[in-house]
């Protein structure tokens, strides 16, 4: 019997849950506590009303636009996903080769499957890295100079996680939990997904953490991978630590996880160049607000003084253009890449990416817009 073909991020996260062993798709798709920012994230875009527009010429209509300092085909950018790698066959090194295709940057997690010598091997343009700030301050050194040597030029560091957030369904699948019981658990789950462990552990050697290997003892599970990022994280990181990477980081510096307009505005003091306005896809502290709230405020704060990004619950086009209503210079996607290169492998990606761009397009033309800059907070219905 048929299956009806993917069209949307939903119908990517199906086909993903199917392929994906239990306890991998849950911590791709798990929030913090109750998730209930999890979800709000996703459901506050709804409440953000379009201002529908009639009989303007949008025959020509262009959605390319500028970030950090760069020409890219729309304003959006596949976001950094810890062991994005496990989704798919290297799954990095396909998530850049789609958004290379698409002409979007790709952001490669500090704790990434592949390595940033890796897909430097592998691009045909630089791509962004993602820093967590690493308890030991001289590897932090020396992955920054690396990222620098490969021709990175763009750094989105990670602010909101001094430690990991409360994940229920990581526990109750038993990863970085210890004992025979939850490892046993665990390879139930895999070997229910023989498909995905031929094509992703077994084709896709090796499995470390690419970027972090030289520093990791032992890391060849999911379970330790996790517990090595569970106490690397610094709970210490002050803004001191954010001006000394200012001085250290050459280019350009993207904070990512700011929520709040005090936070912004010493963002902005300090010297970074964007910030992501980001609750950690609800993954962090449950109750926070969700990023659609949140923006204006943010918006307002920085004043066009740096580059406002956003990422939280961004399921297609409109979505995309809500953002820039509302006053951001783009936005980061996630959970979707991960979905559609999971679901669909890099056909399926390649699919969403061009879906994402012609949704946004068709946004425009019934918005009576046809460039990105002439997106704001006139194209909205306020009513």
């Amino acid at each position: 019997m048929f299956r009806q073909l993917p069209a949307t991020i939903e119908d990517y996260r199906k086909l993903a849950r199917r392929r994906l062993p239990r306890f991998l798709y849950d911590y791709y798709a798990g929030g913090a506590g109750r998730e209930r920012t999890l979800a709000a994230n996703a459901d506050d875009w709804d409440a953000v009303k379009l201002r529908q527009r009639v009989l303007v010429d949008v025959e020509k209509i262009d959605t390319a636009t500028t970030l950090a300092g760069e020409d890219f085909a729309m304003p959006l950018a596949l976001a950094p996903i810890g062991l994005g790698g496990m989704a798919a066959r290297r799954g990095e090194r396909q998530a850049l080769h789609s958004a290379e295709a698409a002409e979007v940057p790709f952001t490669l997690s500090t704790v990434g499957i592949c390595g940033i010598d890796e897909l430097t091997e592998n691009a045909s343009r630089p791509f962004w890295f993602q820093l967590y700030m690493i308890r030991d301050r001289g590897v932090v050194e020396a992955v920054i100079d690396q990222a620098w040597a490969a021709g990175c030029r763009t750094l989105v560091f990670t602010v909101d996680l001094p430690m990991p957030g409360p994940r229920h369904r990581d526990r109750r699948n038993g990863m970085a939990v210890p004992g025979l019981r939850p490892k046993l658990l665990k390879i139930g789950q895999v070997m229910m997904r023989l498909g995905w462990v031929w094509d992703v552990p077994v084709r896709g050697r090796p499995m470390s953490l690419g970027s972090m290997n030289p520093y990791v003892r032992a890391a060849s599970d999911p379970d330790s991978f996790r517990k090595w990022i569970d106490t690397q994280f610094d709970p210490t990181v002050t803004w001191a630590d954010i001006e000394w990477l200012r001085e250290k980081w050459q280019g350009r510096l993207i904070l990512k996880g700011i929520l709040d307009g005090a936070d912004a505005e010493r963002a902005v003091e300090i010297g970074a160049d964007g910030i992501v306005v980001s609750n950690h896809g609800g993954r962090q502290l449950d109750g926070v607000a969700s990023t659609a709230t949140k923006l204006p405020e943010i918006v307002r704060v920085v004043d066009q003084r740096a580059e406002v990004l956003v990422d939280g619950g961004i399921r297609g086009g409109i979505d995309v253009y809500r953002a820039l209503a509302l006053g951001a210079n783009g936005v980061l996607i996630g959970r979707a890449w991960v979905w559609a290169l999971a679901g669909g492998g890099r056909t399926g990606l390649d699919q969403l990416l061009a879906g994402i761009r012609d949704e946004l397009r068709l946004a425009m033309a019934l918005t009576g817009v046809t460039r990105i800059e002439d997106i704001g907070p006139d194209c909205l219905d306020r009513d």
